[in-house]
């Protein structure tokens, strides 16, 4: 009878080879996240950085989003900077994590690897769980290929 109130995570998980070194992959997602979120994730209407500096963890950021014709407003904080690596933000006002992992394959390729996680579900949409999953995996594979579409483009303009 508990299990029937346990929230299980929806989860989403790509990955694919980009034509791109680890670092430059890195600072494309995390140094440069405010000018290219919304570019590969066309969802993101509004993005602004609520702290000072530069990208990092703790950094705070809110968004504005329209998925399926639903506006959400977002607050989210990266929560891991690991440059070269990876970068992990966790929604604070939602909860939801988005997880990019860049391993090098070699010199001039690395593997991205998106994990999004929606952490529970409000209890009216809990009817719909099975298309929220789909949708949601949907969306990490659309997210690693618009990565890979953007930056091996701007990769093939300096070449």
């Amino acid at each position: 009878m508990l299990g029937l109130f346990k929230d299980n995570p929806v989860v989403g998980k790509a990955s694919g080879v980009i034509q791109s070194s680890s670092d430059e992959l890195f600072n494309f997602i995390g140094n440069e996240l405010l000018d290219n979120y919304p570019r590969w994730s066309p969802e993101v209407k509004e993005l602004e950085k609520l702290t000072d500096g530069p990208i990092k963890q703790g950094t705070l950021c809110r968004q504005v989003r329209i998925d399926q014709g639903n506006r959400s407003e977002s607050t989210f904080k990266v929560k891991i900077f690991d440059s070269g690596a990876r970068i992990c933000f966790e929604g604070v006002s939602n909860p939801y994590r988005c997880d990019y992992v860049i391993e090098s394959v070699n010199s001039s390729d690395s593997r991205l690897t998106f994990i999004f996680e929606l952490l529970s579900l409000d209890l009216h949409v809990r009817p719909f769980e099975k298309l929220v999953r789909i949708a949601v995996q949907d969306g990490t594979e659309r997210t690693v290929k618009n990565i890979k579409k953007l930056i091996e483009a701007e990769q093939a303009d300096f070449k």
